[in-house]
C-alpha cells in the first residue's frame, strides 16, 4: 500500500497510523499526528481503491452503502500491511494508535470489528458502523475517540450512537465528541481528539 513513514524521536511512543477520507491522500492528515503526539513515528496510508479517480480504502455501492465483501477483503489487506510495515520499519505492531476521517475512519473501525489486538487505540472522525450482525472481538479497555456531527448528513447521530454502543459492548472505552459542522473535520474536533490522546496515552510519552 502506498504510504509515508516518518521516524519519530520517541520509539516507545505509539505509532500514529493515519487514514484519509474519500479523495484524500497520505499527506492529508499529517498535521493531526503532529498535534496528537509530536514525538511519535507516523505511518500514513493511501487507500488502494479508486472511485471516479478518488482514493478510498474500500468500495461502496452508493453513499452510505458499503460493498461488504470488498470491505472484508480490504480490512484483511490493511491488517496484513500493518504487520509488514512493523517488520520493515522496526516498530512494535501492538503499539499503533490509528486516526481516520470519514472513509478512513470506517476502515479503522472495520479493523476493530474484525481483529482482536489490531490497534492500541483509535481516533475516529465521522465514522459509520462498518458492519452489522457481527460478534466483535474483545476490545477490553481499548481507548476509542469518536468525533461526530449533530447535523452530519452522512453519519447521523443515531449511527454514531449505535457505533459507540457496539464498541462499548465489546469492552472499549469510548469518548464521543459532538460538533455542529456537518461532516467537516474542524479544528475544535482535532483539539478535542488531541486532549483525549494526552489523557489516554500521555504518560507513555514521558
Amino acid at each position: 500500500m502506498k504510504h509515508i513513514w516518518k521516524q519519530g524521536t520517541d520509539t516507545t511512543a505509539p505509532v500514529i497510523a493515519l487514514f484519509h477520507g474519500t479523495g484524500g491522500t497520505e499527506h492529508d492528515l499529517l498535521p493531526l499526528a503532529e498535534r496528537f503526539s509530536p514525538a511519535s513515528s507516523v505511518l500514513s496510508v493511501r487507500g488502494n481503491v479508486l472511485e471516479n479517480g478518488m482514493p478510498r480504502f474500500f468500495r461502496r455501492l452508493a453513499e452510505g452503502i458499503f460493498d461488504e465483501e470488498d470491505l472484508i477483503a480490504r480490512t484483511k489487506e490493511l491488517h496484513e500491511f500493518l504487520a509488514a510495515a512493523a517488520a520493515e520499519y522496526g516498530f512494535d505492531r501492538s503499539n499503533i494508535v490509528a486516526a481516520g476521517y470519514s472513509n478512513g475512519a470506517n476502515i479503522v473501525g472495520s479493523l476493530l470489528f474484525h481483529y482482536e489486538g489490531a490497534l492500541k487505540g483509535a481516533i475516529l472522525h465521522h465514522p459509520m458502523v462498518p458492519r452489522r450482525g457481527l460478534t466483535l472481538p474483545n476490545l477490553a479497555s481499548l481507548p476509542v475517540f469518536i468525533g461526530a456531527g449533530k447535523n452530519d448528513p452522512i453519519c447521523t447521530p443515531a449511527e454514531t450512537e449505535e457505533l459507540a454502543a457496539l464498541l462499548k459492548g465489546a469492552g472499549a472505552e469510548v469518548a464521543v465528541h459532538w460538533e455542529s459542522m456537518g461532516h467537516r473535520l474542524t479544528g475544535t474536533e482535532v483539539e478535542a481528539a488531541a486532549s483525549w490522546y494526552a489523557r489516554s496515552f500521555g504518560s507513555e510519552r514521558g
